[in-house]
């Protein structure tokens, strides 16, 4: 097939597999979501009051980060700017609605970057495009000659982002698609970014209309699926190597919200986790931190968990790809790393006494276009050798998937298989 090397920021980027998401911003004091401001029609003025209460004193990077770590994600992605137009960051006097100018007076940007670097977690920067306040205006309601003044104060503001803070994994952009029909100039606005960060992926969310849509520019690295499932991305016969991410929120918003208790489990993130590398593509798992940056302790303890999943099948997460001519029985799927695949088994359940455990899952599940002679096959959680039938020559494999013994349930488990 046709398909192009990925750069090597790409490649990097698809490596690293899993990243956290955090919107935080003046909408987390409301307790109602990042969108507060636009559904409930909260006048600009009005809501720039809410400047004059966030102190962040509760905001501590180095503890999110080494959350991070600890969760096993790769990277963090940071709302340095959403939608209310409040910048996380030092504007350097682009304006004065952002932290250093609040009761906080701290750049809690230059706060995130030093702390991921000090747990060795890539720093990303989410910015928006669109603005609800610029001039006391929404984007959406600029004339044309409003809007292209308004494109060259988001080019400063990303400028400031690109130069002020040493290496960032990348940029992740969001709002274009509040103007469908208008030049939002990606091409200048991208091209900056990788003259001055040439690692820096660039991210356009494309929106829950436009699922893994491409874009305009050449300049993007990776579309993305909001809150969705990921689909393998057709490179064929493109001229660059696109990445694919999948963003997911915790509860039903991006931002904090103080009653909504539709929470996912860690069972569900491994999940979303393993669906998206079955698809080729990152999983970037969202967190609301409380008013003034307080990690909420469900997420603090549902990242551990995760991590502890990570602890045992981490290897791969990162380091395999996904092998689309491989067939496997219902939501199965086959990674590859050279002559290492692992088989990763979905929907297993626990086993135990009848009278205890009800709709044990066991029984061999088929794998058809596998023609690897297979050497050595063992299961993850507990190195136990994995028991197979298989016919290379037909391509064809069978294996045995015993339900988890009973007091253990890692919801997924893989096998790791290796090859001549």
């Amino acid at each position: 097939m046709n398909i192009p090397e990925p750069l090597p920021r790409v490649a990097a980027f698809e490596k690293m597999g899993f990243g956290i998401f955090v919107h935080w911003g003046l909408y987390a004091q409301g307790g109602r979501g990042e969108w507060a401001q636009h559904v409930y029609n909260v006048p600009s003025d009005e809501y720039a009051k809410w400047m004059d209460t966030f102190t962040a004193e509760d905001f501590d990077a180095r503890e999110l980060a080494a959350m991070a770590k600890k969760a096993g994600a790769k990277y963090i992605t940071l709302t340095t700017r959403h939608h209310e137009g409040f910048s996380l960051y030092d504007t350097c006097g682009l304006n004065d609605f952002d932290a250093p100018h609040s009761p906080a007076k701290r750049d809690l940007v230059r706060e995130f970057v030093d702390a991921c670097r000090e747990f060795d977690i890539v720093p990303f920067f989410y910015h928006t495009t669109l603005d609800w306040r610029w001039h006391n205006k929404k984007t959406q309601d600029l004339d044309l000659d409003e809007f292209n003044e308004y494109l060259d104060y988001l080019y400063k503001s990303v400028e400031i982002l690109c130069t002020n803070y040493g290496k960032i994994g990348g940029l992740w952009f969001d709002g274009n698609w509040s103007r469908p029909k208008d030049d939002w100039q990606e091409e200048r606005l991208y091209k900056m970014i990788h003259r001055l960060q040439p690692d820096a992926m660039v991210i356009n969310n494309t929106g829950l209309g436009a699922l893994g849509a491409f874009g305009k520019s050449e300049e993007i690295d990776s579309v993305t699926f909001e809150n969705n499932t990921a689909k393998p991305v057709n490179r064929e016969g493109m001229k660059k190597y696109i990445a694919g991410e999948v963003c997911k929120t915790m509860n039903s918003h991006w931002g904090r919200s103080n009653r909504d208790f539709n929470m996912l489990s860690p069972a569900r993130v491994i999940e979303r986790l393993c669906q998206s590398r079955g698809s080729g593509a990152n999983f970037l798992m969202n967190i609301g931190p409380e008013a003034q940056g307080k990690i909420p302790n469900y997420e603090k303890a549902l990242f551990e968990l995760v991590g502890q999943w990570m602890d045992i099948f981490g290897e791969a997460i990162y380091n395999g790809k996904p092998v689309y001519n491989i067939k496997c029985q219902g939501n199965d799927f086959m990674l590859q790393n050279g002559n290492t695949y692992y088989y990763v088994a979905m929907n297993l359940s626990m086993g135990g006494d009848a009278n205890v455990v009800a709709n044990v899952v066991r029984g061999p599940r088929s794998v058809d276009g596998f023609d690897k002679k297979i050497v050595s096959a063992k299961w993850m959680d507990d190195g136990e050798e994995g028991e197979f039938i298989q016919d290379a020559d037909k391509k064809l494999l069978t294996i045995k998937c015993d339900p988890f013994p009973y007091g253990t349930d890692l919801v997924v488990n893989i096998l790791k298989i290796e090859t001549l």
